[in-house]
């Protein structure tokens, strides 16, 4: 369908006539999806890798190889948007007892924590998920929670509006409070209070020679696999299957995850916690910092 809109209805239009995208780089929504905000259908049709001379075989094949999990809340997204909704509301954040945060976890509700992954890793409530909202904060917290999930954020004073606005941005509208002064209540508390393990590559690599039943878990889209290889041994299973999938690890094995860089294997981190897995660390500085350090590398993972 895709192949046929191009060459049957846009490239038909003249070589001046303005493009406006409305996906840009960074939205799982595609791939090699430029920065570029606006564009026209002579330039596309020069320098856009889709729309080179090639059958209909070749395109599918070009356009699919490579490219991202879906995320797990794409369908919803999408049924919601074809709905009926009322406007999101503007006030404030009902703010909320860690009695009454522990109440509403024992519930069914998640605790969503917003803060970068340093200041998680020094402590956060047990069970609680990290997703920082420093980077693609809604589409990650999406891969890891359900919809219609109660909410409870935990985060930085003066950010939870913004985080219950971007998490609208997918659907997500069930944020029902946050936890108020988290600082005084993990301080007064520090029993509910756990700090999250992560590993330095010369770390990992003592860990995968003394431990034989080590999982380690890659994160990463198979795309990123194949450009930069990964970890000898390691298992890949992308983040938007990771909640799904759980059933084919071990979660009474000792486990490490790794992503790029280190911003999304500290959410697979805490989702695997969150899900009862035992010893679970994340790989400081990712495949880059495994790489940077002359370790081995395999071609692929090992699709589970």
């Amino acid at each position: 369908m895709l192949y046929h809109s191009l060459h049957e209805q846009l490239l038909t239009l003249p070589d001046a006539t303005r493009v406006f995208p409305a996906h840009g780089a960074g939205s799982a929504c595609g791939k090699n999806l430029s920065t570029e905000t606006q564009s026209t259908i002579g330039a596309e049709r020069i320098t856009n890798y889709a729309l080179q001379p090639m059958t209909e075989e070749e395109f599918v094949e070009v356009v699919t190889e490579g490219q991202p999990a879906a995320p797990p809340y794409f369908l919803f997204a999408a049924t919601r948007n074809r709905q009926q909704r009322a406007l999101l509301q503007e006030q404030g954040i009902t703010p909320m007892t860690l009695d009454e945060v522990l109440e509403a976890q024992r519930g069914g509700a998640v605790v969503l924590d917003t803060r970068d992954q340093v200041m998680f890793a020094a402590g956060h409530l047990k069970e609680s998920i990290d997703v920082g909202l420093d980077g693609r904060f809604a589409e990650y917290t999406g891969d890891v929670l359900e919809p219609h999930t109660p909410i409870i954020l935990v985060g930085e004073p003066n950010t939870e509006a913004e985080a219950r606005t971007r998490l609208a941005r997918i659907g997500f509208d069930n944020v029902i409070g946050a936890l108020d002064d988290y600082v005084a209540a993990f301080m007064e508390h520090p029993e509910l209070v756990e700090r999250a393990s992560r590993l330095t590559v010369e770390e990992l690599a003592e860990a995968r020679s003394a431990m034989p039943d080590l999982q380690v878990v890659d994160i990463r889209n198979q795309g990123e696999i194949d450009e930069t290889g990964s970890i000898p041994g390691s298992v890949s299973i992308p983040l938007p299957q990771l909640v799904g999938r759980l059933g084919e690890l071990d979660p009474d094995a000792p486990t490490v995850v790794y992503c790029a860089g280190g911003y999304r294997s500290t959410i697979a981190a805490s989702a695997l916690r969150a899900h009862g897995f035992a010893d679970v660390s994340d790989l400081l500085g990712g495949i880059g910092a495994w790489g940077g350090s002359g370790n081995e590398h395999a071609d692929a993972g090992t699709a589970v």
